[in-house]
């Protein structure tokens, strides 16, 4: 098994391990380089960025999908896009623990998505949770999702928001921590 799966079966890594070392690190320093690239790139240079883009995510971006530099992913063979994904600027991703956009999903500037936390009496070690956020859904701006939420299809996460708990399909939730402001019918 490889460290990734071991990660996302819920297996905790001394991020000092030579197998940790090894997997893991190779593929942040794959991925600081390419992020490099695309944000260090021309903005009217469009197909140069979506080329490196795929490279990114290792020949996968899916039709319509597009994340606008400057951006960090740390390790993009965790992230699975859907169709016609949209992140805004600044996006920062701490992914070794997968993420899923699913088809439709909108991302405002500075949103993080954040699948590692560490263990309080040893920092060196992470856990990490998986995030999935669900077809339609809109995150504003400035938004942290912490490990292990999923947000519901068609939810609204506004501005500024922490979430730390799931999201229901369907519902506006604002604050820190998140909460349920209304509904969407």
């Amino acid at each position: 098994m490889s460290v990734f799966e071991d990660l996302r079966n819920g297996k905790a890594y001394d991020i000092r391990d030579p197998k940790y070392r090894q997997e893991v690190w190779t593929e942040i320093m794959r991925c600081r380089h390419l992020c490099h690239e695309i944000s260090d790139s021309d903005p009217y240079e469009t197909e140069r960025i979506t080329e490196l883009e795929k490279e990114l995510f290792n020949g996968n971006l899916p039709e319509g999908s597009f994340i606008t530099p400057p951006f960090q992913i740390d390790c993009a063979n965790c992230v699975h896009l859907g169709k016609n994904v949209f992140a805004n600027h600044g996006l920062t991703v701490m992914s070794v623990g997968t993420i899923t956009l699913e088809d439709g999903v909108m991302l405002g500037p500075e949103v993080a998505l954040l699948t590692v936390n560490h263990e309080p009496k040893n920092i060196r070690t992470i856990m990490t949770k998986e995030i999935r956020i669900r077809k339609n859904a809109w995150i504003g701006a400035r938004v942290s999702i912490l490990p292990g939420v999923t947000i519901g299809e068609n939810a609204i996460v506004g501005t500024g928001s922490i979430v730390t708990k799931d999201v229901p399909d369907n519902a506006v939730v604002v604050g820190n921590p998140a909460r349920i402001v209304k509904m969407i019918e």
